[in-house]
């Protein structure tokens, strides 16, 4: 029986444990509206990492190329704090002045 009180994971775990006392995967994953997929996806986390491991991990990677400079971006947010009724149009063309 798993048990937690990270509000994130607690419907995780709670699968995992009405599974356990049901002892049938396919009844539990019904009531619980997840696929066995999902269930056991859950459960090979839990086997590898502990409780801890059903936390969201974010997978995307950072796409650099959409950055810009920080003197740039310093420039932009002091502007949009000085003019927050400008749009992103004229800021930008303001800001080429």
């Amino acid at each position: 029986m798993l048990h937690t009180n990270n509000p994130i994971i607690k419907h995780k775990a709670g699968l995992l444990n009405l599974a356990e006392e049901l002892n049938n995967v396919s009844r539990a994953c019904k009531v619980m509206g997840v696929s066995r997929d999902t269930f056991y996806r859950y459960q090979e986390l839990v086997e590898e990492g502990g409780i801890d491991a059903l936390i969201e991990k974010n997978r995307r990677t950072p796409n650099i190329k959409n950055r810009v400079d920080e003197e740039t971006e310093k420039a932009v947010m002091a502007y949009a704090v000085e003019q927050p009724a400008h749009g992103q149009h004229r800021t930008s063309n303001e800001l080429r002045k």
